[in-house]
């Protein structure tokens, strides 16, 4: 990232606003995975599952043909069963990198990629009916991170992707859980099946089985530092970079008034984020907004400096144990990686 600003600001005094048509601009592969292809994905040998999907999608987005057995061979697309494909497994085993893969291979006219829940904002911003005209006739919708948190979701997302695959649009998703289990443990799922069953049968389930990447090298807690090294390893940065330096109590009480689809522009230009006096989290609807905020953060490659309690430990055991365990495993897995970046 090409720095324009140096020194010191506070996240907390920034109040980013997005328009409807900065939203869609933004809907491309985040840096991270700006130049992700089928080729750079390193499938690990222990997971026969990852070259399996790594190929199976190749196949989906046309950058692999198969060819017909015979006297005359030819190559053809592999037939397409369904018009999506959704990619379930754990965190850290590559699922993004391959969805972006996907976007950048396929030789699509009009595609997005974007996490579900900018697509939600999206809907929320520009109404429901603006933003199936929007993406209306386009080839290729990727979306992130797929999670159904409650039933306004359900019933948007599901309408939204029905009315998109009959016009003929292809899609592709990721999510730390199956398609048909979608909701569980959140909300009252049952009330839902027609809803998430009809969005499920759009997608053929590709399964990627592995170890979280970010830890086959590095394994332990998040780095901590006291008042003086982080002081100090803030101080040498702003010399050269834009750093951020907030109270992490005040950092998290204006997470709630920026919308989540707005805090990659809380961390525009920013090269380090500091937080200090980190604690565990008591606050669910809280912990989930830091949940966001640090998928932003990761995706944005930015090194995190910390004090207080280890950031691997601010989502206390009952979090951990309810329906959001996922998602908060997969932060502490990135908030791991950013302090030690």
């Amino acid at each position: 990232m090409t720095t324009t600003a140096t020194g010191t600001i506070q996240l907390t005094d920034r109040s980013p606003e997005l328009s409807g048509a900065e939203m869609v601009a933004a809907l491309v592969p985040p840096p991270q995975f700006a130049a992700a292809t089928f080729e750079s994905y390193r499938a690990d040998a222990q997971f026969a599952s990852q070259q399996e999907a790594k190929d199976l999608l190749m196949l989906f987005a046309g950058a692999r043909t198969v060819e017909r057995t015979g006297f005359f061979r030819r190559a053809k697309r592999a037939p397409e069963v369904k018009p999506g494909v959704y990619l379930d497994g754990g965190f850290g085993v590559g699922k993004t990198h391959l969805l972006a893969a996907i976007y950048h291979a396929m030789p699509a006219r009009r595609k997005y990629f974007g996490s579900f829940i900018e697509y939600t904002a999206l809907v929320g911003s520009m109404g429901y009916q603006n933003t199936v005209e929007l993406f209306r006739g386009a080839d290729l919708l990727c979306i992130d991170e797929f999670e159904l948190d409650d039933p306004g979701d359900t019933m948007v997302m599901t309408r939204l992707l029905g009315e998109l695959v009959a016009s003929g649009t292809r899609l592709a998703a990721t999510s730390n859980t199956p398609p048909n289990a979608l909701g569980e443990g959140r909300f009252a799922a049952q009330d839902f099946l027609r809803e998430i069953h009809a969005m499920s049968a759009s997608f053929q389930t590709i399964r990627i089985d592995g170890t979280d990447y970010r830890h086959r090298a590095v394994d332990g807690h998040a780095d901590v530092l006291d008042a003086e090294g982080y002081a100090a390893s803030l101080a040498s940065t702003a010399d050269h970079a834009l750093v951020s330096d907030d109270d992490f109590d005040l950092l998290i009480t204006h997470l709630s008034r920026v919308h989540p689809s707005r805090y990659i522009r809380l961390l525009e230009s920013v090269d380090v984020v500091g937080l200090r006096d980190v604690h565990p989290f008591d606050d669910q609807s809280a912990a989930l907004r830091f949940v966001a905020f640090i998928d932003r953060v990761y995706d944005a490659q930015i090194p995190i400096r910390a004090t207080g309690v280890s950031l691997d430990l601010v989502f206390p055991e009952e979090m951990l144990a309810g329906g959001y365990r996922k998602k908060y495993l997969r932060a502490i897995s990135r908030l791991v990686a950013s302090t030690l970046a």
